[in-house]
């Protein structure tokens, strides 16, 4: 049992001298510099104390020691845990071991999710421009104008985006439904889903890039107006068109992921209902609307509540293509805005704690869409 506790202590202990050379600026090049003399290298140990350790060196040194500590530290960790339980007397074991394993899960999920929700917490009341009062960052973000044109983004977003998706997504899950090559079909509308947000801003940046009337259009939209004989127009710098043109980039990733979903819901519907709707002399809108959208119904708020918290949190549309300007700023853009460039930690931590309210209510929403289809109950 002594050996036991023992070997738990050296472990814990390595692993915290792990975590302070990680968190130490000089911990590479002391580290390298030690092992150099041990090995009896002492003129290139004295080199790295007077000139240090090149920025790529020092990396790769942190990259394989946090590799052997997340790796071999933690399963180090596991045994010498476990061989502790093992000498605590049966009624003990049966109680202890699980937290065991489960623990260390526990403690990063915490350190992970926990802590930092409640900072952010703490930030966005306590750490104030000015002392005006506990609620200054959040009054600020209901009444000056620019929050307020970024939260009216947003909704516009939610609404649109959400709507667009869903709808579109719908139709193509319908429609694909009726074709030979459905797989070859969905393939083609799936494959933007593929693309990062930030692949697809790109792109898009493409289709909509203006430039001035006489110059060559090399955008495609705007190629397509000037050989039809059209003016340019610069879908970017002009408002609200701009925050639709953004839109619409959203609703092309989307669009996949809700008509995969949907479809299979569709194929789902029992064909008895169905053709006891069209017995009845209902026409092929009146099955789809009555008959198949209600029995679809906890699959639609299943694929509205994943795109409207996506949408909830867009950022990397709007930063790669307009960066916020021209009136197309959002909550998320505006938090990394006040947070990076501004350094005012306490209205980003507002911002944050926003988004966060925004998303419980969807949340809870999705929670029991999915109870009722039997799914964690």
């Amino acid at each position: 049992g002594v050996f036991a506790f023992a070997g738990l202590g050296a472990v814990l202990g390595a692993l915290w001298l792990s975590l302070r050379f990680l968190r130490a600026e000089d911990g590479p090049a002391q580290l390298l510099s030690t092992v150099y003399g041990w090995i009896g290298l002492d003129r290139q140990s004295e080199l790295i104390d007077q000139y240090g350790l090149s920025s790529t060196t020092s990396k790769v040194i942190v990259a394989t020691v946090a590799l052997a500590v997340g790796i071999g530290g933690v399963w180090a960790l596991f045994i010498a845990a476990n061989a502790v339980v093992d000498h605590l007397g049966t009624k003990w074991m049966q109680r202890v071991r699980p937290w065991v394993f489960v623990a260390p899960a526990l403690s990063l999920l915490g350190f992970f999710l926990v802590y930092p929700t409640i900072r952010t917490l703490w930030l966005s009341v306590f750490d104030r421009a000015e002392d005006t009062g506990l609620l200054d960052n959040f009054g600020y973000a209901f009444s000056d104008p620019d929050m307020l044109m970024a939260l009216r983004n947003n909704v516009i977003w939610l609404v649109l985006g959400t709507g667009g998706s869903v709808l579109i997504g719908l139709l193509f899950a319908t429609l694909v439904d009726r074709v030979k090559r459905e797989a070859f079909a969905k393939a083609f509308v799936f494959l933007p889903l593929a693309i990062s947000m930030v692949g697809a801003a790109v792109i898009w940046r493409f289709v909509y890039y203006w430039r001035p009337p006489g110059e060559a259009q090399i955008g495609l939209l705007n190629g397509l107006l000037d050989a039809t004989g059209n003016d340019p127009f610069a879908f970017f710098q002009t408002a609200p068109v701009n925050t639709l043109a953004l839109i619409v980039i959203m609703i092309w990733l989307q669009t996949g992921f809700a008509m995969v979903v949907l479809s299979a819901a569709i194929k789902g519907v029992p064909n008895d209902i169905i053709e006891a709707a069209r017995i009845d002399g209902a026409s092929e809108i009146q099955t789809f609307l009555r008959v198949v959208i209600p029995s679809i119904s906890s699959s639609l708020i299943t694929v509205a509540t994943t795109v409207f918290i996506a949408i909830l949190k867009v950022f990397d549309i709007v930063f790669v293509t307009t960066g916020g300007r021209f009136d197309t700023d959002v909550i998320a853009n505006r938090m990394f805005r006040e947070m990076i460039r501004f350094r005012n930690f306490g209205r980003a931590s507002a911002l944050a704690v926003i988004l966060f309210a925004a998303v419980i209510p969807i949340m809870i929403v999705n929670i029991r869409n999915l109870r009722r289809q039997g799914i964690g109950a």
